[in-house]
């Protein structure tokens, strides 16, 4: 896993205060963003009347979405994998280690054991050449007919843009749509199951919130999901 020019390690215990940057003018936290994605997921997974064991997350990062998986899926356990071994530290600190363990890239072997994959945010930072490898490493880490959630942000929304200019970390990164994203998934022995775009109305406007499940097919809002299956 050739993905050193990320370079997280600068920004694991500032991290929060540097997503802050950007996440700010939604009205919203971290968590909130956090929070709704993996609950999207898990109405997307009971739809589909899967339960999931072993999760992974895939460029975890400090493990902030940990607390909201374990919640979601109290009877799953957490396999955190990044680059950062000074985010994986702080992942470490924050977790319980007999409902997550977090490991570089290079210290776990996929061994096709993984029932549920995610990302958040994740494959921007990575270069254009290396993201087939990476999808590779998810493929192989996934059992036969497992589950992948790609979660990126949305370069078609003008205000996703603005945000990714605010924050050091995603400046330099370059954005993937999901159009690209399930061109790649694709190729890589993925079947797209749905595609879903969440996190439309900021928080003035969290009356109309309400209408977002029916404007989710809508490439609209600053965030989606591809959630595919492992051919």
């Amino acid at each position: 896993m050739d993905h050193n020019e990320i370079g997280f390690d600068h920004y694991a215990a500032d991290y929060d205060a540097a997503l802050e940057l950007g996440i700010s003018v939604s009205g919203e936290t971290k968590e909130y963003f956090a929070r709704a994605r993996v609950a999207w997921l898990a109405q997307c997974l009971r739809q589909l009347e899967e339960k999931p064991k072993l999760i992974m997350d895939y460029g975890c990062g400090t493990g902030s979405a940990a607390p909201f998986f374990l919640e979601s899926f109290p009877e799953a356990f957490l396999l955190g994998v990044d680059i950062s071994t000074k985010s994986l530290s702080v992942a470490r600190q924050t977790s319980e280690p007999d409902k997550a363990k977090f490991l570089l890239f290079d210290e776990y072997d996929p061994d096709a054991g993984v029932d549920l994959a995610f990302s958040n945010g994740v494959f921007h930072h990575i270069p254009p050449k290396h993201r087939s490898s990476a999808i590779r490493y998810i493929h192989r880490s996934l059992r036969p007919g497992g589950l992948f959630a790609l979660w990126e942000n949305n370069p078609w929304n003008p205000g996703t843009r603005y945000v990714m200019s605010r924050i050091p970390f995603d400046r330099d990164a370059i954005p993937i749509s999901f159009l690209q994203a399930k061109r790649l998934l694709g190729a890589e022995g993925f079947s797209v199951v749905s595609t879903h775009f969440i996190f439309l109305f900021p928080r003035a406007l969290r009356p109309l919130r309400r209408f977002e499940p029916f404007l989710a097919r809508l490439p609209l809002a600053a965030q989606y999901q591809v959630l595919c299956r492992k051919i």
